[in-house]
């Protein structure tokens, strides 16, 4: 093991920090001259960065839950992922806040909301922003306890005998299982009130895994190859990212079909209402497009076992997985609040462009701020010699 600290290079932050700022220029002006585009653009950065930042936390609990020991050598990625946090709930609740009013039910003609009276109450702006809140505070906060039981277990003198955060992981999975289901649909659902579905839950959470996998295979690879993950992350890790992703790619089509086929199969107008503009039309292209890059590619180019194990092969099966994602959350968004035309253009370029710079400035900075290896987890000579 011959892996050091990361230091980083003052022309590094200088570069992503320039591109965020250009791009967050760039959307800026957008709000002057289309608020729709724009907040609909600020939406999709805030929500694809928080679900990065609570990919890593899920990723450390599940792991620590099911005493994973093969990960234990690269536990620094997903913890430095969690840096997102702070900054993206920030981010999406100022979002949110822009646009609360437009997020309360508002049921048609005079009288009461009939059978929508749960959804009135439900999506009450007051109530909405209060959960919102409350979602965004308690990912912070039990994302800070498993981060910072991690360091201090790095800190003792002897390393432990036993897994650390099993109960805050335990308690962290029940929470995020609720919170992510209902994040979505007070986020994303809630643009469009009259439109249900009892699978978005599942759907949002297998959308999260996927792109939570990529980015730490990006990352992995990336610090291995500058250092600090050298002689570290082996091929066992990086076949064991690449099954996972394969697994979960296959997952998320299964979702994304078994909710497409229920409401085809039952025809109800108030729920084929999300499909018909997304399939028809102008979004239909993209929409297979969303299919093909995360899980036509994926599935095809990760099936044999080399491929899992090749650098060069799993890096770009990440990135296109990362685009996928994108375009994914792209086709929850735009259609309700931008018409029923796609628009990709320079608002877009800007919003990738602070995902980008803005996940990657704060990943760099908390994986530096600790060591790169966990000298004292109790499975750490497991993950050196891992074979699979």
């Amino acid at each position: 093991m011959n892996s050091r600290q990361l230091t980083i290079p003052q022309s590094f932050n200088r570069k992503f920090l320039s591109a965020a700022v250009a791009g967050a220029v760039v959307l800026g002006a957008t709000a002057v001259i289309s608020p729709d585009r724009a907040w609909a653009n600020l939406l999709l950065v805030a929500y694809y960065l928080i679900t990065l930042g609570l990919g890593g936390a899920l990723f450390i609990a599940l792991t620590t839950v099911c005493g994973a020991g093969w990960c234990a050598a690269f536990r620094r990625v997903p913890e430095a992922m969690t840096g997102l946090l702070p900054v993206a709930g920030l981010i999406l609740l100022g979002v949110i806040a822009v646009r609360l009013p437009q997020y309360g039910w508002h049921h048609h003609g005079a009288g009461d909301a009939g059978t929508f009276w749960f959804k009135e109450l439900w999506l009450q702006p007051t109530f909405l922003a209060v959960r919102a809140v409350g979602y965004v505070l308690l990912w912070i906060a039990f994302a800070k306890l498993l981060v910072g039981k991690s360091r201090r277990q790095d800190e003792q003198a002897n390393a432990s005998n036993r897994p650390i955060n099993t109960t805050t992981s335990i308690l962290f999975l029940f929470v995020f299982a609720f919170t992510i289901s209902l994040a979505g649909v007070d986020w994303i659902m809630a643009l469009e009130p009259l439109w249900f579905s009892t699978m978005w839950g599942v759907y949002q959470f297998s959308g999260l895994i996927m792109g939570t996998l990529a980015s730490m295979i990006i990352a992995c690879v990336t610090l291995r190859k500058f250092g600090p993950l050298a002689g570290v992350f082996r091929e066992e890790h990086l076949h064991d990212l690449g099954k996972l992703l394969l697994g979960f790619s296959c997952f998320w089509m299964y979702i994304w079909f078994s909710q497409y086929m229920l409401i085809w199969y039952s025809n109800i107008p108030e729920e084929t209402s999300y499909f018909i503009p997304r399939t028809q039309g102008a979004w239909g292209p993209v929409m297979v497009g969303s299919i093909v890059l995360n899980w036509v590619i994926p599935f095809f180019v990760l099936l044999p076992r080399p491929c899992k194990r090749s650098e060069s092969v799993m890096l770009k099966v990440a990135i296109v997985v990362l685009i996928g994602r994108w375009v994914d959350v792209y086709v929850m968004i735009f259609p309700p609040v931008n018409g029923h035309v796609p628009v990709f253009g320079l608002p877009e370029v800007a919003t990738m462009a602070v995902v980008c710079s803005v996940s990657v400035l704060l990943f760099v900075r908390a994986f530096a701020a600790a060591p790169p290896v966990p000298a004292n987890d109790p499975y750490l000579a497991e993950s050196l010699h891992y074979h699979c």
